[in-house]
């Protein structure tokens, strides 16, 4: 993936090589996952001279290139492409969506994945200078890893093993097909109706998605769909959702699942049944710690994941754990911010430790919903004096241009007007919110938002009209207008 792992072209000097002494494989680190904050970590430590082993089981790329973001966001496109087509009209270009080849589609996904995947190669990698062992690894102690055969002994260890997708305890599930992250994109043909489990951002994408590309879709949540974000952005998602012709149940609890002649059948807790061809399941994710061999290494474990310090160390002091696997935020980026943490640590003796202050994400329906920071429920609770800022989307111009006016930001402001987060849902948030991410991280004020220059017409001038809000009342208010009043009389 050219994001997180892309640390760089292969170094003009010789790398420092992992050397086989007595049938054992000696290295400074050696990394288990070669997923985004294993690449992360192997491209960068082997760049910086160190002898890098990385040993990965699967399929390199791991979770975000093979099943996760890569081929979402690729399906993503093929269905806004559809939407597009149909809401031409509204600019006077009527031409209606009349087939979806979704062969084409799926040829589409695998051939973006298949772009990206030489950039996570094993010949790129070792390439790099870095040894790569295609084989389940597995600790035999604290010091010391086994795959394929081969000993491997490091000053330091690096676990980025994942997640996989969490089955909720549904009764006849295991007996019943069902799709996850890791199966839906091999589907070559449409699903006529596919029922989603799980209301978090994979499910509300995929729905989406699906929905768009033609399918009949009944999303159900037990609880109500993004609960860890702004009730007001989750409002603009849900209305988009419900006038797509998605079957949207919020507080839907799911009694059981079965296999029936033409696909599956849900029944849900009030008896309610449900009947639709295919089923996915996005209910959460679940640490991928199983048969590593962790006790023997002294490495301790919840049903979250591996336990960690600040600084990503594990119970055992030589050993790191990075990703999905730390039981932290589970999000692509994050792996490459931990990955940062490890190099610093691991190869400098730098006492660096993670600050999820800032920490951003995105939920990639239409519109995007971003945010970063606190939420104003988050502020309340950690004791901060709290004031917000609102602006509507249907209040800048770019948006009216595009008919696109349904979204908002939301600003929570601590004492003095610091930035706490922002929340901001419209078309291409996720690529706006950066600023904000920026803002908090460095402890910002709402003035340095609000003087900042932004270009016209562009959606992103919503965040400085937001920030200008915070003015208004004494700006424009009887005191000012009393001010001027004055200033005018004495000035030539």
């Amino acid at each position: 993936m050219t994001g997180p792992t892309d640390m760089g072209s292969t170094p003009h000097h010789p790398a420092r090589r992992p050397v086989l002494r007595e049938g054992v494989l000696h290295a400074d680190l050696c990394i288990i996952g070669a997923g985004s904050g294993g690449l992360s970590v192997a491209a960068g430590a082997a760049q910086m001279g160190a002898a890098v082993v990385l040993v990965e089981k699967h399929r390199m790329g791991g979770d975000c290139l093979n099943t996760g973001c890569v081929p979402s966001k690729a399906l993503l496109a093929a269905a806004h492409a559809a939407q597009a087509v149909r809401d031409g009209d509204v600019f006077g270009v009527v031409a209606p969506v009349s087939v979806i080849d979704f062969a084409r589609v799926h040829a589409h996904v695998q051939g973006v994945i298949g772009a990206i995947a030489p950039h996570d190669s094993v010949e790129r990698f070792e390439g790099l200078g870095a040894t790569v062992i295609q084989a389940a690894a597995r600790f035999t102690g604290p010091a010391e890893v086994e795959a394929g055969g081969q000993r491997i002994r490091a000053r330091r260890f690096v676990v980025a093993t994942g997640s996989r997708a969490a089955l909720p305890p549904v009764s006849g599930l295991t007996d019943t097909p069902y799709l996850t992250n890791e199966t839906v994109f091999d589907l070559t043909t449409r699903p006529e109706h596919l029922i989603v489990l799980g209301g978090g951002p994979i499910g509300i994408e995929m729905a989406q998605a699906f929905r768009r590309l033609g399918a009949a879709v009944t999303l159900l949540e037990r609880a109500a769909i993004l609960p860890k974000d702004e009730p007001e952005a989750v409002a603009v998602v849900r209305g988009a959702l419900l006038r797509a012709g998605i079957d949207l149940r919020e507080q839907a609890a799911v009694g059981a699942v079965r296999p029936v002649a033409d696909g599956v059948e849900v029944e849900l807790g009030d008896g309610a049944r449900i009947e639709g061809t295919h089923l996915l399941v996005a209910a959460g994710r679940a640490p991928n710690i199983a048969d590593l061999g962790l006790a023997e290494a002294g490495i301790a474990t919840t049903p979250r994941g591996i336990t960690v310090d600040a600084g990503l160390r594990t119970t055992n002091r030589s050993v790191y754990a990075i990703g999905d696997v730390a039981g932290g935020p589970q999000f692509t980026h994050i792996a490459g911010y931990h990955a940062g943490i490890v190099i610093r640590n691991a190869l400098f003796g730098l006492p660096a430790k993670v600050d999820y202050a800032a920490l951003p994400w995105v939920t990639y329906a239409d519109p995007e919903l971003a945010h970063a920071g606190l939420t104003e429920a988050e502020a309340l609770k950690a004791g901060h004096v709290v004031s917000t800022l609102t602006q509507p989307l249907s209040g800048n111009d770019r948006a009216q241009a595009e008919r696109a006016t349904e979204g908002l930001i939301k600003v929570v402001l601590g004492r003095g007007g610091r930035i706490l987060g922002a929340t901001i849902v419209a078309p291409h948030a996720g690529e706006m919110i950066g600023m904000w991410g920026l803002a908090i991280h460095q402890r910002l004020k709402i003035g340095a938002v609000a003087a900042s220059i932004a270009p016209y017409p562009t959606i992103s001038e919503i965040s400085k009209r937001a920030a200008g809000g915070f003015y208004t009342p004494r700006l424009f208010g009887a005191r000012t207008r009393r001010f001027v009043g004055l200033i005018q009389r004495f000035l030539p």
